[in-house]
């Protein structure tokens, strides 16, 4: 049998597989939450994880806070949904967030979390769960949660969105798409040399594309999206799969392969290095993040926009129809 027909079969598998976990209404359950929680709780119990594995999260919470500074006001209670060891209100001041509310998946993470300037009270929750009244927070912040089940109708922005007050807002961090595509490529092409086929070892990751329409369903306005890249280099392959671990950020996709082949590892730990390995003998990874900004629906709002934007528009309108009055032939 032809590698060719091999691969074919293998996708065809894969795709049943994704096909069967489509629940009622053609909505996807990607994720599997109790084996996140899992992870993230055995991660943040690790006796030598004294800091060892926060660069990325301390990185992210660095520049999502900058983007706090930003908004000129003052937010009298923020919520941080699925702060891990709290890694963005390190970088806050009190007198810009005065009063914050931690919640993670894991009670780990929140025992081991940093110290910050303002007051903080601690709730364990599950970030598609908030135990919140709505209209209760004046800011919400979010790093590096990429699980979102359901992307036709995304509990988790919604439920943000629910516990915001009107006129206010929300700032997110996200893994985006490409996010570790050399590690992905090299067990990819590994598997199809070994085994004839590829099954998925890294979590599925927001597109850029869809993350402005997540916002948008989830009712909120006047939105920013932008990308970054955070580029890592590490020793070799185990090293960034051993890290990726010790972040609690395994696969916990349903239908992820439970395990890896000693020599399809060998093999993409070749690849790696040979695809994309610097001249230092070291490789890179790559994180693509996206931050996102949306705010909760008010009249104001609205106001705001008319009178900055409508008087224009209509300007604009009237010379359009001016200038091909005036480009008419006779």
């Amino acid at each position: 049998m032809s590698l060719t027909v091999k691969s074919l079969r293998a996708l065809r598998c894969l795709w049943r597989g994704w096909r069967c976990l489509s629940s009622q209404g053609g909505a996807m359950n990607v994720f599997d939450r109790s084996m996140k929680r899992r992870q993230k709780q055995w991660a943040s119990s690790l006796l030598d994880n004294s800091d060892k594995y926060d660069y990325l999260r301390d990185e992210v919470g660095s520049r999502l806070a900058d983007r706090v500074y930003d908004v000129s006001r003052t937010f009298p209670l923020a919520l941080d949904v699925g702060c891990g060891k709290s890694h963005i209100a390190e970088h806050l001041s009190k007198d810009i967030v005065e009063r914050l509310c931690l919640t993670d998946i894991s009670d780990s993470s929140l025992r081991n979390r940093k110290k910050c300037e303002m007051p903080t009270q601690c709730v364990l929750a599950d970030e598609e769960f908030l135990p919140f009244k709505e209209n209760m927070f004046d800011l919400v912040l979010s790093i590096l949660s990429h699980i979102i089940n359901n992307t036709k109708n995304p509990v988790f922005v919604v439920q943000i969105h629910q516990v915001l007050k009107p006129d206010c807002v929300f700032i997110g961090a996200m893994v985006g798409g490409e996010t570790l595509y050399e590690l992905r490529c090299s067990l990819q092409l590994a598997e199809l040399e070994r085994e004839g086929g590829f099954a998925p070892h890294i979590s599925p990751y927001t597109a850029v594309t869809d993350l402005g329409n997540l916002l948008g369903q989830a009712g909120f306005n006047m939105l920013t999206v932008d990308i970054d890249e955070v580029q890592v280099h590490y020793p070799g392959m185990l090293e960034v799969m051993s890290d990726l671990q010790g972040m609690g950020e395994s696969n916990c996709a349903w239908n992820r392969k439970s395990f890896l082949h000693r020599d399809t590892i060998l093999a993409a730990a070749a690849i790696y290095k040979e695809m994309y390995g610097n001249e230092d003998g070291s490789v890179p990874a790559t994180f693509q993040i996206l931050y996102m900004i949306g705010w909760k629906p008010h009249e104001s709002q609205v106001c705001k926009t008319s009178k900055k934007g409508f008087a224009d528009l209509s300007k604009i309108s009237k010379l359009q129809t001016d200038h091909q009055k005036t480009n008419e032939k006779p």
